[in-house]
């Protein structure tokens, strides 16, 4: 398959969204190593990070790899070792590299960046990556400070939603969009406070009315049944049985882990069905399954696939801090 070319007005818009990204988000530096990982469908927006890179003055590498099989899949060894010898490091690709073992050795190493899985062009032009990224870090603080004291969480919704979890002593992380120190990892576009559950702490029931990840926006609802931290039932049609499908290819248990709880912070982002900016969207909450070793859970799966609920309550060791998808904190 060829790269895909774009018109040239189109390459200068998408080369001034990477140059302004590369400024306010990464600070990238003359002489730092700057590696973007792409693959064949989203290289447009690679090339247009080389480009950027380059302009900075940066030693910028880009390696084009073939598309993943599904969210959470390594990349191929020569360029996880390169990701690990990066200062910096972008990674616009169809599936996500977050989860992954590569990208975590790449964080211990001290590389700093972000992945945008699934980002497409339009994604590139509006929506969450506009976002006054000071705002939203102040939003995801406000929220994190929160989570950091809290013991249990329990999320309600009028769609039939009622859970709870543990999340005591695990590392609440803040999705800022500022990406300035050595080590620091998030996505592009960014905007999510987001933390891994005390494995099997979860029980009840999950209905995600928004989208799911692989799967896109909902047209009907999909309801999870979670018992000792994991799903044990998935129903609610077509949708429900890909999600479930997606899950059980694995052929694992761990799959099916409650692997993460997040809160969306972004007020740009929209519901799109590409869960880089779902899971974004600013009063929505999102649960996923699979892997979390990558960010501070103990559940190694190779997937990781999160699901979205519209307007949710959520209660923090009993205090409501989001009421039908509007903070009240």
């Amino acid at each position: 398959m060829p790269f895909r070319q774009v018109p040239k007005p189109l390459e200068r818009l998408l080369l001034k969204t990477a140059e302004n990204l590369l400024k306010t988000s990464l600070a990238v530096k003359p002489g730092e190593k700057f590696l973007v990982i792409t693959d064949i469908g989203t290289y447009p927006i690679g090339k247009a990070f080389f480009d950027a890179g380059v302009n900075a003055g940066a030693e910028t590498i880009l390696n084009v790899i073939k598309e993943r099989s599904r969210h959470g899949e390594e990349p191929p060894a020569p360029v996880a070792k390169a990701w690990e010898q990066a200062n910096v490091y972008i990674v616009p690709t169809k599936y996500s590299l977050t989860h992954t073992q590569a990208r975590k050795a790449a964080t211990q190493a001290g590389a700093r960046g972000a992945t945008m899985p699934d980002i497409n062009i339009p994604m590139f032009k509006a929506g969450a990556i506009t976002a006054d990224y000071s705002k939203v870090s102040k939003l995801c603080d406000q929220m994190g400070m929160l989570m950091d004291k809290t013991k249990e969480v329990r999320i309600t919704s009028e769609a039939g939603t009622d859970i709870t979890m543990s999340i005591e002593g695990r590392l609440k992380e803040r999705d800022t969009g500022l990406l300035l120190k050595p080590g620091d990892f998030g996505n592009l576009p960014a905007g999510e406070v987001y933390c891994a559950p005390v494995e099997g702490s979860a029980n009840g029931k999950l209905v995600f009315d928004g989208a799911i990840a692989s799967v896109g926006v909902l047209k009907k609802h999909v309801t999870v049944t979670v018992e000792q931290g994991y799903a044990t039932k998935i129903t609610g049609g077509p949708e429900a049985t890909k999600f479930d499908a997606l899950l059980a290819g694995m052929k694992k248990k761990e799959a099916y882990n409650v692997a993460e709880l997040g809160v969306g912070c972004n007020p740009n982002a929209r519901l799109i069905g590409i869960i880089l900016e779902d899971e974004k969207v600013y009063g929505t909450v999102h649960v996923a399954f699979g892997d979390n070793s990558t960010f501070g859970g103990n559940v190694q799966a190779g997937i990781h696939l999160d699901g979205i609920m519209r307007k949710p309550s959520m209660f923090l060791d009993g205090e409501r801090v989001i009421e039908k998808g509007n903070w009240v904190i």
